[in-house]
């Protein structure tokens, strides 16, 4: 079944944030890129309310470095838009507890999405958190 953009490429940003080595993202966005679809990951790790403002940050840096966004502010502000959407789905479980894992980015054409998949919690006691948003970039 062929998928829609906007579906197709949310898929893309899942599969990317739930990559588990440098070696794996590198095969995804290998096979993204031939499917026509630009693809970023970035890892995390830290307190999650203070977490925010880097995690946004890493999104656009990553989104720019992988060449899914121009230099400009309305592809930035798409970037910086749909993450902090996406961690707004999953701060509610993380309040006053760490996080850990990787933030996936993906754009075709005029769809991009941006995925987190993140542990949540104390050493050994996780929950798992995915939190997802999607921008129509022109």
């Amino acid at each position: 079944m062929l998928e829609s953009g906007s579906r197709e490429v949310a898929k893309a940003a899942l599969t990317m944030a739930m990559t588990s080595s440098r070696e794996e993202e590198k095969s995804m966005k290998e096979y993204y890129r031939n499917h026509e679809i630009r693809a970023a990951a970035v890892d995390y790790g830290g307190e999650a309310i203070a977490a925010m403002k880097a995690i946004v940050e890493r999104a656009v840096v990553a989104a720019k470095r992988e060449l899914l966004i121009k230099d400009c502010h309305a592809e930035e502000g798409a970037i910086a838009g749909a993450t902090r959407e996406a961690m707004s789905q999953i701060l509610i479980k993380a309040i006053g507890l760490n996080i850990g894992g990787k933030i996936g980015i993906a754009r075709k054409g005029d769809h991009v999405s941006v995925a987190v998949f993140f542990s949540i919690g104390l050493v050994h006691l996780d929950e798992i958190a995915v939190g997802m948003s999607h921008r129509a970039v022109e």
